[in-house]
């Protein structure tokens, strides 16, 4: 999987094929490869989901130490933003992924769709319940919910694209002006905020 991932973060999504993987993972051919997947259809999927379940498991010893919802905000924040700079390449290739998949598809990405789990409304259920727990807890002003999170969240799924121009970017610098920006915006009563 480390030889799809870091191929398709040097040459990109079109240029990743079974030939170009096999030869960076040292295999004499590609049979290996098509022995474990039908095509790259299937080999994609698989590298999404293993570089969201590492994500999903860097991301879960982060959460738990948040002790109200304005810590678990910055905490998801913070913990998403430490995982692009701690996994560049995976992030590299999934960007290309997305982009790849959705030129060949005529504009639709993998994972577009309403419900599905890294496009649609799912994509952002964790952030949602954040945000639901601030404001039946008080903490969190009015809002939408949805409106929300997919914006948060949409200002972290940017960050790869953004390290493509700017590699020596400050993230903890960046983290931290994310945590404030979105501290303002849904904090209840916050000076100079919005009520």
């Amino acid at each position: 999987m480390a030889a799809t991932i870091e191929t398709i973060a040097e040459l990109g999504y079109g240029q990743a094929s079974f030939a170009r993987i096999a030869e960076r993972a040292g295999l004499s051919s590609t049979r290996l490869i098509s022995y474990h997947f039908a095509g790259k259809d299937e080999l994609i999927q698989a590298v999404i989901a293993e570089v969201y379940g590492e994500m999903a498991g860097f991301m879960g010893e982060r959460m738990r130490e948040a002790a109200d919802p304005p810590a678990a905000l910055a905490a998801y924040i913070r913990g998403v933003i430490a995982f692009i700079a701690a996994h560049r390449a995976q992030m590299d290739a999934l960007m290309s992924v997305f982009l790849g998949h959705s030129a060949e598809e005529g504009g639709k990405t993998t994972g577009s769709g309403e419900d599905d789990e890294l496009g649609g409304r799912r994509a952002f259920a964790p952030l949602q319940q954040i945000l639901e727990s601030g404001r039946r807890s008080g903490d969190f002003r009015p809002f939408d919910t949805f409106v929300m999170a997919a914006t948060v969240q949409r200002s972290l799924d940017g960050l790869p694209f953004l390290l493509r121009t700017e590699p020596g970017l400050d993230l903890d610098a960046y983290a931290e002006e994310l945590v404030v920006i979105f501290d303002r915006a849904t904090t209840a009563g916050h000076p100079g905020g919005v009520s």
